[in-house]
């Protein structure tokens, strides 16, 4: 009884275990294959559009690549498409490049003139809008912060890794400020108040690039498009009756994870842009401390808080580039509160010590998880991902209720079929009788080897009656 128990229970074990690895190693490639068809980003992320009727144009502006994708409008010529991307690109660079010694923004720069300085309608137009948002951020965001992004070795130059000192920091502080620029639009020109004052434009002139094509290419008639500098893209109208979709990545330095697709305009006109800002590529580390590249023009020092990302939905590119490096600069909770006052849809990723954290307004707070949502707690945290052993755990517990409802059949079975149990034909457990023979009692049909088995003992048992 006993030899048999331990045989059966043996091989449930060994059953068990199998199905519980094989039915977790299954669970477990699922999940894998399901982040594999993740989109990227922040490229346009569906091919299902005829190829013959999808164009795609790519090169390089502003120190990083873009990216132009055209549905249908077959009477424009590729040529004519690329020229005029490419030559508006070149303009915007010849204005607002602080890379080109000649654009318009580096002769300012330098310029010592505390007189108005003509630029051109656009330069003008964008420094405009960088003023309105630096005056609701109380200069959280502020074109004038170039000299102390150099300092801090985020610059043009190369990077030294080193820090500037106080002293630095303090000497600086004194040539920047919003409040020491001026802007007028007819006739456009700028215009500042100490002969120090520079201007950066590189938290606002992608998603102004952006806006920039895309003006091109609807002067053109084209209207089912989707554009992109450096992660900054807007789109317009469908591409074959489907929705352009953007990824948005988990701030991941170590790996580029995607997290999201989100599905932009609509052939109904709801033409949108979206930036994102983050600190989780552009930093290095001093001592142990995280150095980011995102400088707070308040302090001088680059932001300090757990807001690892932000992403932005507005009207225009240059909006949306502007709005998530100010959102970035002033943390989550003010910039939640700075969101809502716009009208913005944002959705803000923060580091915590269980993961990331996220919150939303807009058409993007439809990504933070609900259940964290209807906490109240206005700061929902992301779902931990489960561990291997959570994923298993489930699946043996099944496996274990299904094989001990067996094991009971199997042992009511054998107590109400009236015989012992006398152990496998041959086996060890073999019952002996009033003659020192084994018998196989249980073998209701037996098999040529028990058939056999049988015979012996019979002969054995005649010769020991003789």
């Amino acid at each position: 009884m006993h030899s048999r128990t331990a045989r059966i229970l043996s091989r449930w074990f060994g059953c068990v275990l199998f199905y519980t690895l094989a039915l977790g190693a299954l669970n477990g490639s699922s999940v894998a294959a399901q982040e594999a068809t993740q989109p990227e980003t922040p490229a346009e992320t569906q091919t299902t559009a005829p190829e013959s009727q999808l164009r795609e144009f790519r090169g390089a502006t502003m120190g990083t690549s873009y990216m132009v994708k055209i549905f249908g409008h077959a009477d424009v010529p590729d040529d004519e498409i690329r020229f005029s991307v490419d030559a508006e690109l070149r303009r915007v660079n010849d204005q607002m490049s602080t890379y080109l010694r000649s654009s318009e923004i580096s002769k300012f720069n330098v310029s010592d003139s505390t007189d108005w300085f003509p630029v051109s309608q656009d330069f003008a137009d964008v420094v405009d809008f960088a003023q309105a948002v630096s005056a609701k951020t109380d200069g959280a965001f502020d074109v004038t912060v170039g000299p102390l992004v150099n300092a801090w070795s985020f610059g043009p130059a190369e990077r030294t890794g080193t820090p500037p000192t106080s002293d630095e920091i303090a000497s600086l502080m004194k040539s920047i400020g919003y409040q020491k620029l001026s802007v007028r639009l007819d006739p456009p020109a700028l215009k500042k108040n100490i002969a120090s004052l520079q201007v950066d434009l590189s938290a606002i002139a992608k998603g102004h690039g952006v806006d920039r094509v895309a003006r091109i290419l609807e002067e053109k008639g084209i209207h089912d498009f989707f554009v992109e500098i450096g992660g900054e893209v807007r789109t317009s109208g469908s591409k074959d009756a489907d929705v352009w979709q953007v990824g948005i990545q988990l701030p991941d330095s170590v790996r580029e994870t995607p997290m999201l697709a989100h599905a932009m305009s609509t052939d109904e006109g709801a033409d949108e842009s979206m930036a994102t800002s983050g600190d989780y590529r552009n930093y290095y580390e001093v001592d142990g401390k995280r150095i980011s590249h995102t400088i707070d023009p308040r302090t001088g020092q680059p932001i300090e808080h757990s807001l690892a990302s932000v992403t932005v939905i507005a009207d225009s590119c240059m909006a949306a580039d502007a709005w998530a490096t100010a959102l970035n600069v002033v943390g989550q909770q003010s910039g939640m509160k700075l969101a809502k006052q716009e009208g913005l849809s944002t959705l803000l990723i923060a580091r915590t010590e269980n993961g990331f954290e996220m919150t939303g307004t807009g058409s993007l707070a439809q990504y933070v998880p609900q259940v964290q949502s209807d906490s109240g707690s206005g700061s929902p945290q992301q779902p931990p991902q489960q561990t291997m052993l959570q994923s298993i755990l489930p699946i043996a517990a099944l496996t274990f209720v299904v094989f001990s409802i067996v094991l009971i059949a199997m042992a009511v079975g054998v107590l109400f079929g009236g015989k012992s149990i006398s152990g496998s034909c041959g086996g060890l457990a073999n019952k002996t009788d009033e003659n020192g023979a084994t018998s196989c009692s249980l073998c209701s049909n037996p098999s040529d080897a028990c058939k056999e088995l049988r015979e012996k003992m019979q002969s054995k048992s005649e010769a020991s009656n003789t």
